[in-house]
């Protein structure tokens, strides 16, 4: 995965609401016909009003009537509150969820002390970049998530070496995985996040950054790969592959995240997860291809890259982690599509802004469009990077017309509800890596 002045792209006035019907929808989508999407995206970012009255909005949905706070004394991260808070948001509990199966915990002597809740991040966000605040994500939520997840990656899959706890601590897993899924209804949901998240970037770490890709990449990952996407052989044959699940970090945690994901999810839904993760190993492999030949590619070309090379898999399984199911036929829509795909475009792009410095001081040149940028086009390191900013704002402006524009034209409102949740984890991608500090600094460009 991805190591996670003002914009001249303003929506226009709010539009009346008559502007949203389903006549002035097609007059809108005509320019496809005539002259292409790029006509298309202009003519609703100046019909659709701007995001804040979007369908779906961005912030969660009201809750039902919350229960009665916790008495003066009782701490935030005391029993009560912890229970409370692991139950989710009213009305979204898995008993309303006819598919979901989670494993019951095994029965311990006695529940472990509740976590200590984190601090509020600070926020640092880029000077100009488009994006949406979102609510600190609930302290207690964070700290229980942080908690479970740790002790899967350390007991259950090995996923690090000792000297690497800082950095995983300093990854912040559990503050970003609540950040993007406000409507996870149960904790055992966010961990099916959290320990994909995890499994990506150990993979990442240990094939593919900071010197660890060389000529056996292709190989390692397509036998990575194989630990999401069984292999189907002989008797004969089986067990050794079933013991090479087993023989590096990378494959144990990608083993042990799908099995749990599996377990919650349906199989359309899984089967969805791992067409995105082929797509993102593609581009895992086009940017190996790129170093070790010391290419440097035309902008267009680190763009394609990056559809592939992406974060396209965290949006893709939003209904899983919020409980529900948006279905294959409505997931396969082109429009659809092309949503998730902006989604995940202009998430990566923001990336490659928030770790600019960051991979300025890792061994030998990482590319990021501000990079391909500069040497393509002759510009400076700050006409560059600042040119990245608008191409982003420009992606993100997109994103959002055309999931307003799809909600429009789709009644079902499993649509809106998903759409909904993939604009909270596009936010909630850009808080956390704006409020990681300890990954992330910013360029002096202002």
């Amino acid at each position: 995965m991805p190591d996670p002045g003002p914009s001249p792209l303003q929506p226009g006035p709010p539009a009346p609401a008559a502007r949203f019907g389903a006549p002035a929808l097609a007059d809108a989508l005509a320019p496809v016909r005539a002259d292409g999407a790029a006509a298309a995206a202009a003519v609703l970012a100046r019909a659709l009003p701007s995001r804040p009255v979007l369908p779906f909005g961005t912030a969660p949905a009201p809750e039902a009537p919350a229960p009665d706070p916790p008495a003066p004394a009782e701490a935030a991260h005391s029993p009560a509150a912890l229970e409370r808070i692991l139950r989710g948001p009213a009305g979204l509990g898995t008993e309303a969820l006819h598919w979901a199966r989670p494993t019951p915990p095994p029965p311990a002597a006695e529940a472990p002390a509740a976590p200590e809740p984190p601090a509020p991040a600070q926020m640092r966000p880029i000077p100009g970049l488009y994006h949406h605040p979102v609510p600190e994500p609930d302290p207690v939520r964070v700290a229980e998530l942080s908690r479970r997840i740790k002790a899967w990656a350390v007991d259950e899959v090995q996923a690090f070496p000792a000297e690497w706890e800082d950095q995983f601590d300093g990854f912040s897993v559990s503050r970003y995985m609540v950040a993007c899924h406000p409507d996870a209804p149960t904790l055992d949901h966010l961990m099916l996040a959290a320990r994909l998240m995890v499994a990506e970037n150990v993979v990442d770490d240990a094939y593919c950054e900071d010197g660890a890709t060389g000529p056996d990449v292709g190989g390692r990952l397509l036998m990575a790969h194989t630990a999401l996407d069984p292999v189907h052989t002989t008797q004969e044959y089986r067990p050794a592959w079933e013991e090479s699940l087993s023989s590096d970090a990378a494959r144990r945690s990608y083993h042990s995240a799908m099995g749990y994901f599996t377990r919650l999810a349906t199989p359309a839904q899984a089967d969805r997860f791992r067409h995105d993760m082929s797509r993102l190993h593609m581009g895992y492999l086009a940017e190996a291809a790129w170093d070790a030949t010391e290419y440097v590619p035309e902008v267009w070309e680190y763009l394609a890259m990056r559809q592939f090379n992406n974060f396209r898999p965290c949006p893709t399984i939003t209904d899983s982690v919020g409980g529900y199911e948006l279905p294959a036929e409505l997931h396969a829509l082109p429009a659809m599509q092309r949503v998730i795909a902006l989604a995940g475009n202009a998430t990566t792009l923001s990336n490659d802004l928030y770790s600019y410095m960051k991979e300025l001081k890792s061994p030998g040149k990482h590319l990021n469009l501000p990079v391909v940028l500069a040497e393509k086009e002759g510009l400076s390191d700050k006409e560059a990077y600042l040119k990245a900013v608008e191409v982003h704002n420009e992606l993100m402006h997109e994103f959002e017309a055309e999931s307003a524009a799809l909600t429009a034209a789709c009644p079902d409102p499993r649509v809106a509800r998903f759409l909904k949740g993939v604009a909270a984890w596009v936010d909630g991608n850009h808080y956390w890596h704006a409020s990681n500090t300890y990954r992330y600094t910013l360029p002096d460009f202002w």
